[in-house]
Formats: structure tokens, sequence, C-alpha cells
């Protein structure tokens, strides 16, 4: 979990940083990054049922 957070605080100081230098950012739109938070929550959240039922 510790690493998670460290690369969302990191990817915050990016974020801030391309703003400040007026820079265009190379991400994809925020629809694509929705799609991919399910992508990854769905891929997670199997093997949390299985752990919980067994």
């Amino acid at each position: 979990m510790k690493i998670y957070l460290l690369s969302l605080v990191v990817g915050l100081l990016v974020g801030a940083l391309y703003y400040l230098l007026n820079v265009k950012s190379p991400a994809p739109p925020i629809v694509a990054l929705c799609g991919l938070l399910g992508m990854v929550m769905g891929e997670q959240l199997i093997p949390l049922i299985k752990n919980l039922i067994s």
C-alpha cells in the first residue's frame, strides 16, 4: 500500500510541475484513466472475494 501512496504523491508532484512549466501532459484523457482504474479494481476484486469466501 505504501508504494501506491508514493506513486500517487509523485504523480501529483509531476502534474503540478507540468502545470507550472505550462507543458501538456502526455497522459491519456481522464475517461481512459477511469477505465484503467476500473480494470485494476476488477482485477483485484476477484482474489479478494475468493479470500473472503474461503
